[in-house]
């Protein structure tokens, strides 16, 4: 909150009060001349993921889709429902395609008959 509140505030300051409302995005485009563009998009996430990971100088191979696999992969491992991670990852509920998402880290950590005896 120390750190939200002061951000919505100089947003609104600086672009209108338009953004003083709970229904506008919480992180928001901007163009090269300073202007909000509106809510953030993918490609958006990803140029800022990236330039930042640039000027502190760690080497980083990321996508847009890093969030969503950090997002199944932990969400799983965590026991999360699979049907929650679909709605909150943007997948069709049962999606086969989630599954390709969901990295293991170890198969003998993670082992499907640990437990079963």
């Amino acid at each position: 909150m120390r750190a939200w509140t002061p951000y919505r505030d100089r947003l609104v300051a600086e672009h209108g009060e338009v953004w003083a409302s709970p229904s506008t995005p919480a992180f928001v485009g901007i163009d090269r001349w300073g202007r909000v563009t509106g809510g953030m998009v993918p490609a958006s996430v990803t140029r800022a993921v990236k330039r930042i990971s640039q000027r502190v100088e760690v080497p980083l191979h990321w996508t847009g889709h890093s969030l969503r696999i950090g997002l199944a992969s932990t969400a799983r491992k965590r026991g999360r429902d699979g049907i929650a991670i679909a709605d909150q990852g943007g997948w069709a509920r049962h999606s086969r395609s989630m599954l390709g998402y969901m990295q293991r880290e170890d198969g003998w950590d993670d082992n499907a008959s640990a437990g079963l005896t």
